[in-house]
């Protein structure tokens, strides 16, 4: 009886001790939210008060200034094509060096691994260099093609580990009933992915979404800004519009929040499966 009391006690603490560490991660969009329906004067006297009048017109004038359809169409299409061709291209070669245990594979498994730790800084102007040599520069395809280059190893790393628990069985019973090596993948080994499928395009979409440095190198017409180039027009050398910037921004997160609210349930077990045998 006593451990059961100690138990619930020690469950009221920790639920209580999480619901303040979420409220403590809340607080900054707390912030976002109140100080973009805020006068400029009125954000900068008191940005943890609530707003003396809600100034709405804020939205229409970031949207407006912003462009905002087009930079949220180029954000759409960049995002949804990179996290397609990373997702696909990565399962296919996770799961051909996986079954395919040859020395060239593992050799070329170690070098992604590899590739994960590089930091993103020290390749910036050789990346700017390359993209300019083969015409890459100022286009959304070749911006494309540079995040399926930097999304393939943490993908391909997540989905080797998950490969690794289908059973070869359900494999060979497949061969044995007359599947072809690519029907074995897609009907019966890809349908098995899905989880870590999921969790591959939830983090690959909050990093392309929200990602700012790599468009600004590869873009640089105004008709091809994604949303955080185009909220960044905000924020000159001597001003810095901060009564737009943030609805701006809470225009920009909010499609890529309701997509992670979503599909987080995924994410905890596609990760879980996949370090299981990883």
């Amino acid at each position: 009886m006593e451990s059961g009391k100690k138990y619930g006690g020690r469950t009221f603490v920790t639920e209580v001790v999480m619901i303040i560490v979420g409220l403590v991660f809340l607080v900054p969009f707390y912030f976002l939210l109140v100080n973009s329906v805020k006068s400029f004067g009125d954000l900068l006297s008191n940005a943890a008060n609530w707003p003396a009048a809600f100034e709405w017109s804020n939205y229409q004038r970031a949207w407006e200034i912003t462009k905002f359809p087009q930079a949220f169409s180029n954000s759409f299409i960049i995002t949804a094509a990179s996290i397609l061709l990373i997702a696909l291209l990565s399962a296919m070669a996770a799961y051909r060096m996986v079954r395919h245990n040859s020395r060239f594979n593992k050799a070329l498994f170690m070098i992604f691994v590899a590739a994960m730790v590089i930091p993103f800084q020290s390749i910036m102007i050789p990346l700017v260099k390359v993209t300019g040599m083969i015409h890459l520069t100022d286009s959304i395809g070749g911006l494309i093609i540079c995040y399926l280059g930097f999304g393939a190893p943490l993908s391909i790393f997540l989905f080797h580990g998950f490969v690794k628990s289908v059973p070869v069985e359900i494999e060979e019973a497949a061969v044995v009933d007359g599947c072809s090596p690519y029907a074995v993948f897609w009907r019966v080994v890809f349908p098995l992915l899905k989880p870590m499928f999921v969790t591959v395009v939830i983090l690959n979409s909050l990093w392309i979404w929200n990602d700012y440095l790599l468009p600004s190198l590869v873009l640089q017409s105004a008709e091809h800004r994604t949303i955080p180039l185009a909220t960044y027009a905000f924020f000159g050398q001597y001003t810095k519009q901060w009564d737009l910037a943030l609805p701006a921004l809470v225009l920009g997160i909010a499609p890529i929040v309701a997509f992670f609210l979503a599909m987080q349930k995924y994410i905890i077990e596609g990760i879980t499966a996949g370090s299981v045998k990883g």
